[in-house]
């Protein structure tokens, strides 16, 4: 079983090779945002996304993990502070607390 540390490290290589997802990933959010939306899933705006590449996209299969949908709702919390409670997420196994 990988680490928080690995899995993160595989969500991010994964990350950089594929912008096109945070792309989608904040588009998506900025419209909930816009319509004032306070809380969504963030496995809403994953599966959106695979909708948009499986249904709207021509080409090889293109699988988003599982394992990295609470990843991109950290980087959106990160990048996004003022909007850092449009997702809720838990502690990952293995996740320290930023105040540890």
């Amino acid at each position: 079983m990988k680490t928080f540390q690995e899995k993160k490290e595989a969500w991010w290589e994964w990350h950089k090779a594929n912008p096109h997802i945070w792309q989608y990933f904040e588009r998506f959010a900025y419209e909930a945002v816009n319509k004032d939306i306070k809380k969504i899933s963030h496995w809403l705006i994953i599966n959106r996304i695979r909708w948009e590449t499986y249904i709207i996209t021509t080409g090889e299969d293109f699988k988003i993990p599982n394992d990295y949908i609470a990843f991109y709702a950290r980087l959106w919390q990160a990048k996004h502070p003022q909007h850092k409670d449009l997702f809720n997420t838990k502690r990952m196994i293995g996740e320290r607390d930023i105040h540890e």
